[in-house]
């Protein structure tokens, strides 16, 4: 599985990140996430403004992903719907993902761990990802399979 963007319907204006975070806050909730957490969650898509183009850059979960292939311990790896995944209990923070990665759509964590951060298609919420879902102009859309 993984999202296609429809980059003609972007209009950049940041739902999608918004939403990301949200859906990786304890609360799940869009004021909560942002005003009434302890610990601050991060958005897994970072969005790319360049007027008149804008897209948000994630994680493309590629068939033979470059990421999971450079991971020295295995922390990187892919689950049974062919997700690529982080377990972070395996991470040393070594960073080999993020230098392998062909999109860029890996990032450090600003959070103390300092652990790498990606797209996890909202694994675990039930449904479709929060960014899929909230997008007001349907510029993505979960496509099965990869």
């Amino acid at each position: 599985m993984k999202i296609e963007l429809k980059k003609e319907y972007c209009v950049g204006c940041g739902l999608c990140e918004i939403y990301c975070l949200v859906a990786h806050s304890s609360s799940r909730e869009v004021i909560k996430a942002f005003k009434g957490e302890k610990e601050k969650a991060e958005s897994r898509l970072f969005l790319e403004i360049d007027k008149p183009v804008s897209f948000p850059l994630q994680c493309q979960h590629c068939d033979d992903a470059p990421c999971v292939r450079g991971c020295i311990t295995g922390a990187m790896y892919k689950n049974q719907e062919e997700i690529t995944l982080l377990d972070e209990d395996k991470c040393v923070s070594c960073y080999t993902c993020i230098l392998e990665c062909p999109y860029g759509a890996i990032q450090i964590s600003k959070k103390e761990s300092l652990l790498p951060i990606k797209c996890d298609l909202c694994i675990g919420s039930g449904g479709e990802p929060y960014c899929v879902n909230n997008c007001p102009n349907g510029a993505l859309i979960l496509k099965g399979g990869s």
